[in-house]
C-alpha cells in the first residue's frame, strides 16, 4: 500500500508541476500579447510539430557563453526556395539594446541567387518546443500577414520570441538538459497569374433545343448519320447518330454525339462549356429516355455524347414507343452554355 501511495503522490506531483509550467507559459504569453498588441503577433500552444523544419541545439549554454550574437541553421528547402533560421540567444541588440528576449528569424538564403528585384511572399510560423508539456509554442503574425522577402530585406521574424528569464529557466520546459528545439512552417504564396473569365450565353433564353425527326428509320443502315446544322445560343451545332452503335457498343446500343460546327470560339482562344441533354422521345406515353452530359468544347474536343444512349433492345421494344410508324424522334437540349477565356 505504501508503494502504491508513493507512486500516486509522484504522479500528482508531476501533474502539479506540469500545471505550474503551463500557468507560467500562459502568463508569459499573456504579457507578451499585451506588450505586442500593436504589433499584431499571436502566440499559442499546439500539439503538432512544425511541418517543415526542426532546429535542435544541444549544449546551448556553450553557444550563449561564447558571446555569439547570432547563429544560423543550415539551408533547408520549402516552397521551391532555400531558407535558414537565425537565432539570437541573448536577443537582437541591433533592434533594442535592452532586448531581454530570445530573437528568432526566418532568413531567405543567399544561395537562392535571386535577382535583386525578385520578391518572395511568405506567411510563416516559428516554434519553440516545451519539453515538459510536450507542446509547441507557436509565434506568428496575426491575420495571416504576408511578409515580403526581397533585395536586402531577407530576414523576417520576431525580436521577442520568448523572454530570456522564461527561456533559461529549465522548469519552464524550453531549455532542458541544455537543449532547445526550434522550428518553422513556411507557406510561399506564388502568383501564377492564371485565371479564367466566364460569360453566360444569353441567347439560350430564346431557344435552347433542337428536334430531329427520323422517318423510315429501318432503312438507316449506314454506320452513322449527321443531322442538318442548327443554331442554339448563337452557335452552329450538329448531331452525329449511330443507329447500330459506335465502337465497342456496336450492335448493343444507339450512340449519339453533339458536335460544335462553329470555329469562332477557338479563333480567339476561347472555349465553350456546354451542359446538354440528349433524348429519345417516347411517342406513346411521353416517358422519354435521356442522358445529361457536359463538355468544354475546344480544338481538341469538338464533339461529346454517349455511346450507350439507349439499348437497342429498348429502342426496338414496340411497347415503349420509341419507334412509332417507323419514325424515331431525337432531341438535344442545351440548358446552359458559357464562353470561357483563360487569362494570365
Amino acid at each position: 500500500m505504501m508503494k502504491v501511495r508513493a507512486a500516486m503522490e509522484e504522479v500528482i506531483n508531476e501533474l502539479t508541476a506540469e500545471e505550474e509550467v503551463k500557468a507560467v507559459m500562459e502568463e508569459e504569453i499573456g504579457e507578451l500579447a499585451v506588450n505586442e498588441e500593436q504589433a499584431d503577433i499571436i502566440r499559442e500552444l499546439r500539439d503538432l510539430p512544425p511541418a517543415h523544419y526542426i532546429f535542435k541545439i544541444e549544449n546551448f549554454s556553450y553557444l550563449s557563453n561564447a558571446k555569439v550574437e547570432s547563429y544560423e541553421s543550415s539551408d533547408f528547402e520549402v516552397g521551391g526556395y532555400k531558407w535558414r533560421l537565425s537565432l539570437y540567444p541573448k536577443g537582437n541588440k541591433k533592434v533594442d539594446d535592452k532586448n531581454e528576449h530570445v530573437s528568432l528569424y526566418l532568413v531567405l538564403s543567399q544561395s537562392n541567387a535571386l535577382p535583386l528585384h525578385r520578391e518572395v511572399n511568405v506567411y510563416f510560423k516559428l516554434f519553440v518546443y516545451n519539453q515538459i508539456l510536450d507542446k509547441y509554442l507557436v509565434v506568428q503574425d496575426a491575420k495571416e500577414k504576408i511578409r515580403r522577402f526581397r533585395g536586402a530585406k531577407i530576414k523576417r521574424g520576431f525580436d521577442k520570441l520568448v523572454s530570456l528569464n522564461a527561456f533559461n529557466e529549465a522548469s519552464n520546459g524550453y531549455l532542458v538538459d541544455d537543449c532547445c528545439i526550434l522550428g518553422a512552417e513556411i507557406f510561399v504564396i506564388e502568383r501564377t497569374g492564371k485565371g479564367e473569365c466566364v460569360s453566360i450565353v444569353k441567347e439560350l433564353a430564346n431557344s435552347n433545343a433542337y428536334t430531329w425527326k427520323i422517318q423510315k428509320f429501318s432503312d438507316w443502315n449506314h454506320d452513322y448519320y449527321i443531322s442538318q446544322v442548327f443554331v442554339i445560343g448563337g452557335y452552329r451545332w450538329s448531331l452525329f447518330l449511330y443507329p447500330n452503335g459506335n465502337s465497342e457498343e456496336k450492335g448493343k446500343c444507339l450512340s449519339m454525339f453533339l458536335q460544335l460546327e462553329d470555329s469562332k470560339p477557338f479563333d480567339s482562344g476561347q472555349k465553350l462549356y456546354t451542359e446538354f441533354i440528349l433524348r429519345v422521345r417516347d411517342q406513346l406515353l411521353g416517358v422519354h429516355h435521356e442522358q445529361k452530359g457536359n463538355n468544354k468544347y475546344c480544338t481538341s474536343a469538338i464533339n461529346w455524347g454517349f455511346r450507350r444512349l439507349i439499348l437497342l433492345s429498348d429502342l426496338h421494344d414496340a411497347s415503349k414507343g420509341f419507334i412509332l410508324d417507323n419514325t424515331v424522334i431525337i432531341e438535344v437540349q442545351i440548358p446552359l452554355m458559357t464562353v470561357v477565356k483563360d487569362f494570365s
